[in-house]
């Protein structure tokens, strides 16, 4: 059945709510590569361990799957879940992210698009500690391969272009064989990041690493290297998933520090293949 955007749009979801301990916000950092490659640097020490323990922005996109998961079932987006791939990720943080919360998510599809042979599926989900103010707004951008063709807007063309000169850092980050099954006991249970058949259902000859994954490897990235591991800087991340990446290979990240903005681009240095594009983080 083809995608519907007018009764998908319209749909209404209901609020529900999540929490997070400082537990999860470790085992996220761990799945990320923190703690690498010395576990008794003291910047690593404040991402994996609870004294002066920090999070990381990125995390913002785990507590918040269970929302995500229930508007992808709205009337009107019937679609093959194996052919579905994460195109970009952007989230705003409000304020800095405390180590545990109790949480509220709204969610919302803000947007759908018609890139001929995909549609592209704009999920919004907002999210407020519980009885208080907003903490941050996930923009869940995903791709849903062969079901395109319904004559929508084909949508903005990316942006986020780094400036035409060499980057202020290039950081490598080796990752492990067994990277997407950490990442996974974040919350995102998707087969395609673990069994090998679901993986070759989608057209790959192996489970790819998670793209939010990768996310997060670049943006802890940008905040220890450009940012100088603050935090608190990071006011939005957007960026684009551009390939896929396999779990044991190395990380490229290149940055630039231009005004307010640090853009970033990402590669496999195995395969000289670009992972992330179109990225920035928009500094406070």
């Amino acid at each position: 059945m083809p995608i519907d955007p007018e009764l998908a749009m319209k749909a209404e979801f209901p609020s529900s709510e999540s929490s997070y301990t400082q537990d999860d916000v470790i085992l996220y950092h761990l799945g990320i590569g923190a703690g690498a490659p010395n576990q008794m640097d003291a910047g690593e020490l404040e991402y994996t361990y609870e004294k002066n323990l920090k999070v990381l922005p990125s995390f913002g996109v785990c507590p918040v799957f269970g929302a995500m998961g229930g508007a992808m079932n709205a009337p009107g987006l019937d679609f093959n879940p194996a052919m579905l791939l994460h195109g970009e990720q952007d989230i705003t943080i409000h304020r800095t992210l405390p180590v545990a919360a109790q949480l509220e998510n709204t969610s919302r599809i803000a947007n759908i698009y018609d890139k001929g042979k995909m549609a592209v599926v704009v999920m919004e989900v907002e999210t407020k500690e519980k009885g208080g103010a907003p903490l941050f707004t996930n923009r869940f951008v995903l791709a849903l391969r062969g079901e395109g063709g319904f004559g929508g807007e084909a949508g903005p063309a990316p942006g986020n272009e780094p400036p035409d000169r060499e980057p202020d850092h290039v950081v490598e980050t080796p990752t492990l064989p067994q990277q997407a099954l950490l990442y996974r006991l974040s919350g995102d249970k998707n087969p395609l990041h673990a069994d090998p058949d679901f993986a070759k259902m989608g057209g790959f000859d192996v489970p790819i690493l998670h793209g939010l994954c990768s996310y997060g490897i670049n943006c802890k990235a940008a905040v220890d290297n450009a940012l100088g591991g603050d935090v608190e800087k990071v006011a939005r991340y957007e960026a684009r998933f551009r390939g896929v990446f396999f779990p044991g290979e190395t990380m490229v990240t290149k940055l630039w520090n231009e005004g307010d903005k640090v853009y970033l681009t990402a590669e496999s240095k195995e395969r000289n293949a670009p992972v992330i594009s179109n990225a920035a983080i928009t500094v406070r």
